[in-house]
């Protein structure tokens, strides 16, 4: 073969020498079977855009925005989503098996947010979010908690504990385990009184004692804060939006500190009223303890993601199951 290409290449030049005008020799560094495989990647990764662009819309899903509702009061908005193009494209490309688009998708914020509804009380999330979250009111005693926070890691969930600021005073050690858990914090108020019963100074006092106390002992800023018995009026909520906090109520109740609430109906209980956006509402009690991993199990099989309250109220998506 190298033979025949040097008398080709003799063929020419002495050809030259008999015309008249000049012959430029051009010589390609690439072999041709190199440059075609790059040629076919282009190709291919212009197809797929197309392709993605043409299906893309199909994906679209627009954003909601927070509102307040008459029975659920302030609703918490929701992103929408659409396909990144170029990271989807991209994703595509590396799998061996392009026939199947790896979908990426990018947030869009709605326009009414969460914070803009002012001082108004929570008692769900979006209904249009596969999430819900696990509200765990303590202000007595230490003995189930430790129970709790092991089930939460087996399962692997994340709740929020609502922290009595008098219990959170006395037990800073058990509190510090359940932060090390990676729980969220809430307050509850410092002595667990009827809000709605005592003045505005009171009110002031028992959620910004307990506030100052998450801080020094947890170094934590809450956002949320659940009043005793949810007991409140506006006032509570108006305060507690002044301490920079939202007031959260809950979607269901276990109903777990009634000596007769066994776990088989604080199980039914979710049964019934568990739904996307829902805030789940417990105590730690031996009974809790043994309907908790039930609980845990009955959501999830409904396709609903466990999270914490500010994961659930956020508008942020929450679209996997683990």
């Amino acid at each position: 073969m190298l033979k025949v290409k040097w008398m080709l290449l003799s063929a020419v030049l002495a050809a030259s020498l008999v015309q008249s005008e000049p012959v430029t020799l051009y010589v390609n560094a690439v072999k041709s079977d190199q440059a075609l495989p790059i040629l076919a990647d282009q190709d291919e990764r212009e197809r797929l855009r197309e392709q993605i662009k043409k299906e893309a819309p199909n994906h679209y899903l627009p954003p909601i925005d927070a509102r307040v509702d008459r029975i659920w009061k302030a609703i918490p908005g929701l992103n929408g989503r659409e396909v990144d193009i170029e990271a989807t494209l991209d994703k595509t490309i590396k799998q061996k098996n392009k026939d199947t688009i790896q979908w990426v998708y990018k947030e869009i914020p709605p326009k009414i947010t969460l914070d803009q509804l002012g001082a108004v009380p929570i008692y769900r999330g979006n209904d249009k979010k596969q999430a819900a979250a696990i509200m765990v009111n303590v202000a007595w005693g230490t003995e189930y908690l430790p129970a709790m926070l092991e089930i939460f890691e087996k399962e692997k969930v994340k709740a929020t504990f609502f922290l009595d600021g008098s219990w959170l005073k006395k037990h800073p050690k058990e509190a510090k385990k359940i932060v090390a858990s990676g729980h969220e914090i809430g307050n509850h108020a410092y002595s667990h009184p009827l809000l709605s019963t005592v003045s505005s100074d009171r009110i002031e006092q028992e959620i910004g004692k307990t506030s100052q106390l998450i801080n020094q002992t947890l170094n934590i800023k809450s956002q949320w804060f659940a009043p005793p018995a949810g007991d409140f009026d506006q006032r509570v909520v108006d305060i507690a939006f002044k301490n920079q906090m939202k007031t959260v109520l809950w979607t269901v109740d276990t109903v777990d500190w009634r000596k007769d609430s066994t776990p088989a109906r604080m199980v039914e209980r979710i049964e019934k009223g568990i739904g996307p956006g829902s805030l789940i509402l417990m105590h730690p009690t031996d009974r809790t303890v043994t309907a908790l991993p039930q609980i845990v199990r009955l959501v999830k099989r409904k396709g609903i993601k466990l999270g914490t309250v500010g994961e659930v109220l956020s508008s942020k998506r929450m679209e996997k199951i683990e």
